[in-house]
């Protein structure tokens, strides 16, 4: 599975994660940077087990069941969200 956002939302970084902007609605969302950093991997490629391991890595504290399920989480509600498609 490849993640693209879909035609019509952008993304811009900030201090402190992402903003994306959905041109259709006018809705913008928020992402922390664990969030960003989650999406910035999936949209490069990466699978989302892949993706959790790494979210491990930057944060080793956490389980690998705690960062899979960070992971499962923001791709659904982006999916949800209609803010990122699969590709």
């Amino acid at each position: 599975m490849t993640l693209a956002l879909r035609p019509g939302v952008s993304a811009a970084d900030t201090d402190d994660g992402m903003v994306l902007l959905d041109e259709a609605t006018g809705r913008y969302w928020q992402l922390n940077d664990t969030a960003a950093f989650i999406l910035r991997t999936l949209l490069d490629g990466a699978t989302p087990q892949d993706t959790a391991r790494r979210l491990g890595e930057r944060h080793p504290r956490l389980t690998a069941e705690r960062t899979a399920q960070d992971v499962t989480s923001l791709l659904t509600a982006l999916l949800d969200a209609r803010l990122a498609v699969r590709t």
